[in-house]
């Protein structure tokens, strides 16, 4: 097997944890390079994960095949846009991109370009989400809650864009359904932007969901809830645990899901490279991260107008 040449681009609290994963996949892919602003810390992790540092990610081109792209979100268009017009395939952390109109640009030149473009919508890869796909038929009620330690990172976009886009891609995967209302509200605590936003999503089908995401919490806690005809399913993604509870003869029954559990960072990285090496389309393409963001935007504006409504009133 060819292994895939690959550089990292932006080596933060995200970017360093692909690096590690990508470096254990040796006998996947080259590491051909790696490349971020903070140039002393950079520095350490290149050599300590043998791959070549580079202080402007333009000097990649022509000697990748891939790339992984941890920046800022501001940054995400303008770095995309470069690798993809240079034949790089791309993979890019969410949010796609800060705009619709962005991530619309960057789908139409992955595909003049046949080149791959999927978004890092973890969850997917959870093993306990991949445990309850088969059991989720035509969910009633929708209920999520991801609340987060204060992070002092990704503090360019809010708690919408950073952390209740992966539920809105986990509900959106789930509900073939338009969407008929959304009422949202939130408030800034520590920084300028929303840190703490509740969200109902009303679909034509008639599902609600509810979803809450904050940054500013004591404890950890990413848990969905679906509740469909005689049946309510329970998942924690962070210790990957899946229950269904199912209505017989007037007895609600617990059963916990055989779950096998695995790194959803690596086996995320895996499928990229699995797609750019057998042309296959990423389980989270372009199109299916502008979609989320198109809700993300839609939630953040709505917050936003709300509490402009209420300052000026």
């Amino acid at each position: 097997m060819k292994k895939l040449r690959v550089g990292v681009v932006g080596i933060g609290h995200l970017g360093s944890r692909h690096l590690k994963v990508y470096s254990e996949m040796r006998g996947q892919v080259d590491l051909i390079g790696v490349c971020d602003i903070q140039k002393e810390r950079t520095l350490k992790l290149a050599e300590h994960y043998h791959a070549p540092f580079y202080e402007d990610y333009r000097q990649l081109a022509g000697k990748i095949d891939a790339v992984n792209i941890c920046v800022p979100t501001s940054l995400h268009h303008e770095v995309a846009r470069f690798f993809l017009q240079n034949g790089a395939h791309v993979f890019i952390e969410k949010p796609i991109t800060s705009t619709v109109e962005q991530a619309q640009e960057l789908i139409d030149l992955a595909g003049r370009k046949g080149r791959k473009l999927q978004v890092g919508h973890i969850e997917r890869f959870n093993a306990a989400f991949q445990s309850i796909k088969h059991f989720t038929r035509n969910p009633l009620f929708i209920e999520c809650h991801r609340l987060n330690k204060f992070p002092n990172r990704s503090l360019d976009i809010g708690v919408v864009m950073d952390l209740m886009i992966h539920d809105i891609d986990i509900v959106l995967g789930l509900i073939s359904s338009p969407i008929r209302q959304i009422h949202a509200v939130g408030a800034s605590i520590l920084t300028p932007l929303e840190d703490i936003a509740s969200v109902r999503i009303i679909f034509e089908n008639g599902c609600v969901c509810n979803l809450t995401a904050s940054r500013v919490s004591e404890d950890v806690m990413r848990k969905i809830r679906l509740f469909q005809e005689n049946t309510y399913i329970s998942l924690d993604y962070v210790a990957q645990e899946a229950y269904i509870y199912k209505k017989h003869d007037h007895q609600i029954l617990k059963h916990s899901l055989p779950i096998e559990k695995e790194e959803p960072l690596r086996k995320e990285l895996e499928h990229f490279c699995e797609c750019v090496r057998e042309d296959k389309t990423p389980l989270i393409s372009g199109v299916e991260a502008r979609e989320a963001l198109k809700v993300a935007q839609e939630i953040t504006q709505q917050i936003w107008d709300n509490r402009k409504n209420i300052s000026s009133s």
